[in-house]
């Protein structure tokens, strides 16, 4: 026998009740987060907030003072880059369980979330994938420093 509308109603605002006290959680919690990553060369380090907005740099055990501005720039944008990433896979999953489909109402399927036409395909790459490359392979921020003749 189905259950009488009433108790599925009961059922439908104490989930959704709880769906809100966990996503104002979440809000609170993503509000404080930051991620920090340093460069591959080890030069600098760059932390960025909730919003991805770059929020410290640092010049580590003063190796900018030998680099030339664009290895230096190309530095920051790598650390700086690679911290967004790490802030877009934390929102990501902190609000993937807001996705999906309801446990006690069938009726409530979830819903697709494109994290990719949001945060970028770099989101969806694995993070040990990112960092190993084939011998011989440069990153991609690096290829621009060959370009100019730095190495």
């Amino acid at each position: 026998m189905p259950e009488p509308l009433e108790k599925r109603l009961e059922t439908a605002m104490a989930e959704l009740q709880q769906a809100q006290e966990a996503i104002a959680r979440t809000e609170r919690e993503l509000r404080q987060a930051s991620f920090a990553r340093v460069s591959s060369d080890r030069a600098v380090r760059c932390t960025v907030g909730p919003q991805g907005e770059l929020t410290s740099l640092e010049f580590l055990e003063d190796k900018y003072r030998d680099m030339s501005p664009q290895a230096l720039a190309a530095s920051v944008m790598e650390a700086a880059s690679e911290a967004r990433v790490a802030m877009n896979r934390h929102v990501m999953k902190a609000m993937m369980p807001f996705t999906e489909p309801s446990s006690a109402i069938p009726e409530l399927p979830g819903f697709e979330v494109d994290w990719e036409r949001i945060f970028g395909p770099e989101v969806l790459r694995e993070e040990d994938e990112e960092r190993s490359r084939p011998d011989g392979d440069k990153p991609a921020w690096r290829d621009a420093l060959d370009e100019d003749g730095e190495d």
